[in-house]
This record gives structure tokens, sequence and C-alpha cells, in this order.
């Protein structure tokens, strides 16, 4: 009887953990063998290129899709945190084909990405490449993701829906605010940041407990105390 070897190319994907690496990891497991969620955690919460995700939820989200988790801490400093993604990348070189990433529509990030990986003599592959607002949320509520806010960085979105479920209500009234004070419902602009706490991929659904903590009246994030 013939073994029949996995034709896959093996993937590696830059993982915040957040609504859209999560719906990218999604997608490229269709064509990719996805072995590695790299993570670089700013210690400037303002980072250009990252979000600051959460460790113990990230160590979580590994655990329950079954892929290996490499992290590496950077200060966050413009263009110097393109060193620290680099030298992570150059851990797995050796052991991957393609970098997934999850953009949508950011060309800073993509481009220094893409620059990397071409440096690297490794591929790019950006699933939700120009994906409009209105597609990532089709696709996030159709495949039954569970997706939370942990930061709001703008004004219009209440501090309420930090930590909320974002079902089709929910997104509605996104919506209805995306329109009012104009910003972007994907927050593609830094408006807000995202958690995923299911997905088909996952063992079992995450449950998180958690505080708000403010710094003003538009600045608001969830300080996640337990995860289960």
């Amino acid at each position: 009887m013939k073994k029949i070897l996995n034709s896959k190319h093996s993937a590696a994907i830059l993982f915040t953990g957040g609504k859209d690496s999560c719906l990218a990891l999604h997608l490229a497991i269709k064509k990719y063998q996805i072995n590695y969620l790299l993570t670089i955690i700013p210690r400037n919460f303002d980072s250009f290129m990252f979000h600051k995700p959460y460790l113990n939820l990230l160590e979580r989200q590994s655990e329950n899709l079954g892929i290996d988790l490499l992290i590496k801490e950077s200060e966050g400093v413009k263009e110097k945190e393109l060193v620290d993604l680099e030298s992570l990348i150059k851990e797995i070189r050796n052991k991957t084909d393609v970098i997934v990433v999850g953009g949508i529509a950011s060309s800073y990030q993509g481009n220094r990405i893409k620059k990397i990986c071409h440096k690297l003599g490794l591929k790019f592959y950006a699933p939700l490449w120009n994906y409009t607002p209105e597609k990532i949320w089709k696709e996030l509520l159709d495949k039954k993701f569970k997706v939370i806010l942990t930061k709001i960085s703008c004004e219009g979105i209440p501090k309420e829906f930090l930590g909320m479920v974002i079902d089709r209500k929910k997104l509605e009234e996104l919506r209805r605010l995306g329109e009012r004070y104009k910003f972007r419902i994907d927050f593609e602009g830094g408006e807000a940041e995202s958690a995923v706490l299911g997905m088909p991929e996952f063992k079992k659904d995450i449950i998180v407990k958690y505080k708000i903590k403010s710094e003003n009246v538009y600045r608001h994030w969830i300080d996640i105390e337990d995860v289960k």
C-alpha cells in the first residue's frame, strides 16, 4: 500500500489572536500546513506594526489549535521593530515555505513584511487583502467565530462593548456608530483591537475573566486576569 504524503507547503502565520489573524489562519489552513504561530509582543502599547496581545490568551489559543507558538518581545520602536520580526522569522525559515499575515489594507505593514519575506526567500500570503469590512464580518459570523473587543481607541464605541461577543445585533450597532463617528468597523485604522474566543479550529471555546481599564474618555481596554 502506497503511503500518501502531505503535499501542502509548510507555513507560519503572524498571529495576534485577533479576528484578522484568526480568520487568515482559518483560510490559510485550506492551502498550507500551518506549523507555527509567530507573535511579536511590543512593550510599546501604541506600536506602529503590532497589536499588544495577551500572553495568557495566546497560550490557550495555541493549545486549542494544536499549533506551536513562538514569541519575541520588542520595544515597539518604529522601524526597529522590523528587526525583531525578521529575527523571529529567521528562527523558522528553514522549516517553512510561507509566511501568512492577516492584513486587510495596511500597505505600511504589508510592504514591510513582504520585504522581509523576499529577503529570506519565503512566500508572502495575505488571504484577507482588500476584503471589505462587511466581508470580514460576514465570514466571521457565518463561520461562528466568537470575537470580543479588547481595546477601544476612538470616539464612538462605548466601553461596554469590551469583552462582549460581537453577534449580528452588536455588529449592526457598530455599523450605525461607525457611520455616525466615521470609523471603520474592521478597525483597520486602529480604532479597536479584538480577540477570538471561539473558531472552527479550536478544540473548545475559551472563557476569559477580565476587568475594564480606562486612560481617558476614548481609550479603554480589558485586563485579562484568567483564561479557561
